[in-house]
């Protein structure tokens, strides 16, 4: 069956054949970037099974698989793919051909163009060579002819310029002889109203020129000249030979004067111009007129018609010779040494903000209007500075020194500060090199003015004698009444005889006088004057008017703290406007000047007088028969901090400042740590005093104690039991504890001052007692008085802040209640006791010293204190018991 169908699939070829057609497909199908294989090869699968789906049709039954289809479909794309492969070689073939052809056809146009640009870079080496005049092989020729267009042109451009001399000096010919022969000056006029600015620079060129060939050619005009100047006037017959040469010189022109006259009308012309186009604002011709000037004179007439008739000058010239404005109160709060530094005087201040605006709106005029104009702007600056702005301040500065010394430096540093800001405003801005900063030249212009404003403030060493004397008058003021307070006790203690004719009222009444007398004086002003006379604590003293005298208190006599911070308040203002106004290098001198002033004022004359009054009355508590009175130590607390103040404005203001100079610092810490140490040892002695005024007292009330206070009698057993502690215990516990609370009070806790002063009192108060049990017969019942009493000092000792040494387990004060003990223990325990006394003679007894501080300094002496009894020391207090001579006690000491 099947050969059948394929031999009707052949006899008849438009019968519908049984086997399905091969697929066709092209080159371009395998050219595609879509072409993948597995798709080609589903393709033709597809393709057969579709076609014998469509002949078998619906056939019941499962149908065997035929592979014939798929067969003959492969075989036929198979040959396919033979035709397709060898079209596609033999297009390969032809195409490598064809490249191979380029290539060959591309190097041929390579080696041509390479063959070209040789020839052409030796063509134009050639050329070149040959312009620059160095000959090479086979190119003489145009080397020769390089050289020669060089020549011809060098040579044009000399004949060019000797073409332009002859002109110009046929014209000086040309205007020589009208000046010399015919006494005119025609064509220099010409050439000057031709109105060009080249032509008006030339006329100016020729101008000077004729002036050397007058000098040259024709002496006699300038011989006149320097006759006439030097005032020789003949009367004596002249010679023949001087009448003939008279008669020549009358038939001649006087060329010079014509030639000047020439120039003088020259230049006020161009003057006359610069100023109309000044006003017109016609800058550019400005500019040619400058130019023009400047060539003939250096411009020196056309820069002080500019400064002169600027309109700044001559509004202000009658506003800065005005009166200095500002109310009288404004004024002597200047003169305030507590006030707060005041402002700049207004006037002066409206003069220095029109400046700013006025030099910077000018210099931009400047810059347009002159081609030297940082020369032009330096004169501005020269004239604004050395006439507006001194005119003023030397106006502001008068005001101020008639009001005070203080005034004026306040003044003067105002000043100085905003005229300061001024200049680095103008710095800032640039001016005419605006907007970058000014050129160096103006900058060195505006600090050398602003220099010379102030030298006449700061030759040699007035400055710092001003701040200096300033500073002296203010503190003889302030401290004035603790200056006199302080003469009259020292007078009236070392003169007591002399005194008694002499109230004290008339002690004060004259030390006022002194000192209103030294006011008096024309270097004090009125103002100045009324403000001392209130720092001094003084009404306006007059001869009409004259005050009964003067109320002294013991305040006035006490060290202020307050017044201890104006001090130095006013010298901090000193020294920020020292290190303002002065010189760098004075500082060191400067700061050391103000620190003899404050040593002298704050250490010698308020905390040094303070402490000799103090040790004073410390002294005079020694002697005392009333119980001693400490309330000098509250002086003692603020001297101490007022010399701590003081040293730390030394160390922290003054020393840093003299950095500089070696030798002076060593100088200046040398004076403070002498001050210092003076201040300290005084104050070494003071606390001395304490103590021993305190001991001496403790001393006193042990004295007072009663015999029979430790052997009351068998019927007061009682009584004695229910006291606490004996009156003399009870007195020196409240002496201790007042002075205890005073000390803690009065005197600063910073430091180990105040522990070391009391470890001192209870260290000397522990031996005192020690030594008064020693004398005191003690029985029973006293025997239990002597241990309260020891446990009251005890207890009220360790209470205070001391050496932990002393107040601690096993301290020295510990030794107080071992004695106590010691008249109420029985045989047994003595004899423990005395074992332990032994022991600890035979290791070494162990002692603590005495010694008290103050920064610095120690308090005098130091001695050894026992921790613990020896036996000796026992028994000296045994002995002192009633049953010191039974059989017992006798038992015990002996076998010690």
């Amino acid at each position: 069956m099947p050969d059948s169908l394929s031999t009707t699939s052949q006899s008849s070829p438009a019968t519908r054949s049984v086997f399905p057609k091969g697929p066709s497909f092209t080159l371009a199908d395998f050219s595609s970037r879509d072409f993948i294989v597995k798709e080609f090869i589903e393709a033709l699968s597809d393709s057969a099974i579709s076609n014998r789906r469509s002949a078998l049709g619906t056939s019941p039954g499962n149908q065997l698989f035929d592979p014939k289809p798929f067969i003959r479909t492969f075989e036929h794309a198979q040959r396919r793919l033979g035709e397709l492969s060898g079209d596609l070689e033999i297009k390969e073939n032809e195409l490598s051909a064809a490249v191979r052809r380029a290539e060959a056809q591309h190097a041929q146009n390579l080696s041509t163009l390479g063959r070209k640009l040789k020839q052409t870079i030796e063509s134009f080496q050639q050329l070149d060579t040959s312009l620059n005049g160095a000959g090479i092989s086979g190119s003489d020729n145009g080397g020769a002819t390089g050289n020669m267009a060089v020549e011809t042109g060098r040579r044009l451009e000399e004949l060019d310029r000797q073409r332009r001399r002859a002109l110009d000096a046929h014209f000086l010919i040309e205007c020589w002889d009208g000046v010399c022969n015919r006494g005119e000056i025609t064509l220099l006029e010409n050439l000057r109203k031709s109105g060009s600015g080249e032509a008006k620079v030339r006329s100016a060129h020729i101008a000077r020129q004729l002036l050397r060939i007058s000098q040259r050619l024709d002496p006699q005009s300038w011989d006149e000249l320097r006759d006439k100047d030097n005032g020789l006037y003949r009367n004596e017959p002249a010679s023949a030979e001087e009448t003939a040469r008279k008669a020549i010189k009358e038939t001649r022109w006087n060329t010079r004067e014509i030639i000047e006259k020439f120039s003088e009308t020259l230049e006020k012309d161009l003057l006359k111009q610069f100023d109309d186009f000044y006003r017109k604002a016609n800058f550019e011709g400005m500019r040619d007129c400058a130019t023009v000037l400047q060539d003939f004179n250096g411009g020196a007439s056309v820069i002080a018609l500019f400064v002169n008739q600027h309109q700044f000058f001559i509004d202000r010239s009658q506003l800065v010779t005005e009166e200095v404005g500002g109310d009288l109160e404004s004024w002597e709060r200047l003169a305030d040494p507590d006030a707060e530094t005041s402002k700049i005087e207004p006037g002066l201040q409206s003069l220095l903000d029109e400046i700013k605006v006025t030099v910077q709106e000018e210099s931009t005029i400047i810059k347009r209007a002159f081609p030297f104009y940082e020369q032009v702007l330096g004169k501005f600056l020269q004239r604004v500075f050395q006439q507006s702005i001194q005119q003023r301040l030397e106006m502001v500065l008068d005001k101020a020194n008639s009001i005070s010394s203080l005034a004026f430096l306040r003044a003067l540093q105002s000043s100085r500060s905003y005229i300061s800001g001024l200049v680095d405003d103008l710095k800032t801005h640039g001016l005419t090199e605006h907007p970058d900063p000014v050129s160096s030249q103006t900058a060195l212009i505006l600090d050398q003015q602003l220099e010379d404003l102030f030298v006449p403030y700061f030759v040699g060493s007035s400055y710092i004698e001003r701040e200096r004397k300033s500073l002296e008058e203010l503190y003889a003021s302030l401290l004035f009444r603790f200056t006199t307070f302080h003469a009259r006790r020292k007078r009236a203690a070392t003169t007591f005889m002399a005194s008694l004719s002499k109230s004290g009222t008339e002690l004060l009444s004259a030390a006022r006088d002194a000192y209103v007398s030294r006011l008096e004086s024309p270097d004090f002003t009125p103002t100045q004057k009324k403000i001392l006379l209130q720092l001094a604590g003084l009404r306006e003293y007059t001869d009409s008017v004259k005050s009964a005298d003067i109320k002294l208190t013991e305040n006035d006599g006490l060290p202020n703290i307050t017044y201890a911070k104006r001090i130095l308040k006013w010298l901090a203002e000193a020294v920020g406007r020292g290190l303002e106004l002065g010189i760098n290098s004075e500082t060191p001198k400067d700061v050391s000047a103000l620190l003899s002033l404050l040593l002298s004022t704050m250490g010698d004359g308020y905390v040094e007088v303070s402490l000799d009054a103090v040790l004073e009355a410390a002294t005079s508590q020694e002697a005392a028969k009333t119980e001693p009175d400490f309330g000098y130590l509250s002086v003692v607390k603020n001297v101490i901090s007022i010399t701590n103040l003081m040293v730390m404005c030394v160390h922290t203001l003054l020393i840093p400042l003299a950095s500089a100079s070696i030798t002076i610092r060593r100088e200046m810490e040398t004076k403070t740590t002498s001050t210092t140490m003076r201040i300290e040892e005084k104050i070494n002695m003071i606390e001395q005093k304490v103590i021993d005024t305190a001991l001496m007292w403790v001393s006193r009330l042990l004295s007072s104690q009663k015999k029979n206070d430790f052997r009351p009698k068998e019927g007061d057993n009682a009584a004695w039991l229910e006291m606490l502690q004996t009156p003399t215990c009870s007195s020196i516990c409240t002496f201790l504890t007042r002075l205890h609370d005073l000390i803690t009070a009065s005197l600063p806790h910073n430091g180990s001052n105040v522990r070391q002063l009391l470890t001192e009192i209870a260290v000397g108060t522990r031996n005192q007692l020690l030594d008064h049990f020693k004398r005191f017969a003690v029985n029973g019942a006293g025997g239990l008085m002597v241990t309260k009493d020891m446990t009251q000092y005890a207890d009220l000792l360790k209470s205070w802040d001391i050496d932990e040494r002393i107040k601690g387990p096993k301290g020295a004060l510990d030794v107080l209640l071992e004695v106590g003990s010691l008249f109420v223990i029985g045989s047994e325990a003595l004899r423990e006791r005395l074992r332990e006394g032994a022991a600890t003679d035979a290791s070494g007894r162990s002692a603590i010293s005495r010694t008290g501080t103050q920064p610095g300094r120690d308090l005098t002496g130091s001695a050894q204190h026992e921790v613990t009894l020896s036996v000796q020391e026992v028994r000296a207090y045994v002995s002192r018991r009633e049953d010191f001579n039974t059989i017992a006690m006798q038992n015990v000491l002996n076998l010690s």
